[in-house]
């Protein structure tokens, strides 16, 4: 008798207590550029918990480039992965993954000049030299962008790739290799502060649409855990909606991550925040811009169906 009254009593402990916790689920999110604008609001819902309380344990890790995020990609060693538009055409070329949101639908990129140059306008580029990370990259194709839309031949613009890292940048200028670099909005805040160089016009004077900032899933995640894919944007929705009405704790928390000073950070947040999109669905016009791009830069040799390179279907209804 009383071994039962023993049992009841821990019984009726169970059910007060309630229904038993389950971990979160845990999605590793890799970035493809650490410090780019569009990247960063993994970071902001990370630290702030929004992804938690989405039921998500999301571990956010920074990767090298957008190649090494699609190998991350294709190998499982991640299940999402933030990157850019220009990363679908790998979709055509097997990777098993898919775009699932667009959210960024402008390009946070300036073209810069030194901080002493005379030049005033993008037109007169012509001639000049000009900064690319590297050849075959999306600021070799901005630079390329450039030429066309101002009716230049390709000869007409020299592009020289530096490397991606600010300091490649600001010794190129130092050293006058360079007449101008394509380069990131916050690199250029950076190097106004330290009077290195200056901004000279955003690419989005002449690409005003793109599919820029671009989330990605692992053919695996979608299989396997659906769900968690639409906790996932319905918790990167959530951030983006908080960044846009808490720009103090934003920029504190980018600037940790990014090592750029609160004062480049807040600047940066005021020229990009809006590049932002409110509900990750893809632009028909930038898609079309993009489509064009996978051929110039000969990722591919025909344009692709591009319908069959993203999806809307996990989107918050």
């Amino acid at each position: 008798m009383r071994n039962f009254c023993a049992a009841f009593a821990a019984l009726c402990a169970l059910a007060l207590a309630g229904p038993p916790a389950f971990a979160d689920t845990k999605l590793v999110i890799g970035k493809s550029a650490p410090t780019s604008e569009s990247n960063l609001a993994a970071n902001v819902g990370e630290q702030l918990g929004i992804f938690k309380k989405h039921g998500l344990d999301v571990e956010v890790v920074d990767l090298a480039g957008g190649g090494k995020m699609i190998q991350a990609l294709t190998g499982g060693s991640i299940d999402v992965g933030v990157g850019a538009g220009f990363q679908m055409a790998f979709i055509v070329k097997g990777a098993p993954m898919i775009a699932v949101c667009e959210d960024a639908s402008v390009l946070p990129f300036v073209i810069g000049i030194p901080w002493d140059s005379p030049l005033k306008s993008l037109k007169e580029l012509r001639g000049k030299t000009i900064g690319i990370s590297s050849a075959g990259s999306l600021t070799d194709w901005l630079a390329l962008e450039l030429a066309r839309t101002q009716g230049w031949g390709a000869d007409e613009l020299t592009r020289v790739s530096i490397g991606s890292n600010p300091a490649a940048s600001t010794a190129a200028f130092r050293l006058r290799r360079i007449d101008a670099y394509v380069g990131g909005t916050s690199t250029f805040i950076g190097m106004e502060e330290k009077k290195v160089g200056k901004a000279l016009a955003p690419v989005s004077t002449y690409i005003p649409k793109i599919a820029a900032g671009t989330i990605f899933a692992s053919s695996r995640l979608i299989e396997s855990n659906p769900d968690a894919l639409r906790a996932f944007l319905a918790g990167w929705l959530e951030t983006v909606r908080y960044m846009k009405t808490h720009k103090d704790e934003t920029v504190k928390i980018e600037s940790a991550v990014t090592g750029y000073s609160e004062s480049v950070t807040s600047q940066d947040y005021d020229l990009t925040i809006g590049y932002f999109t409110d509900d990750c669905k893809f632009n028909q016009e930038g898609l079309a811009v993009l489509q064009r791009s996978f051929l110039d830069m000969k990722l591919l040799d025909d344009a692709p169906d591009m319908s069959k390179l993203y999806t809307e279907a996990y989107l918050p209804k």
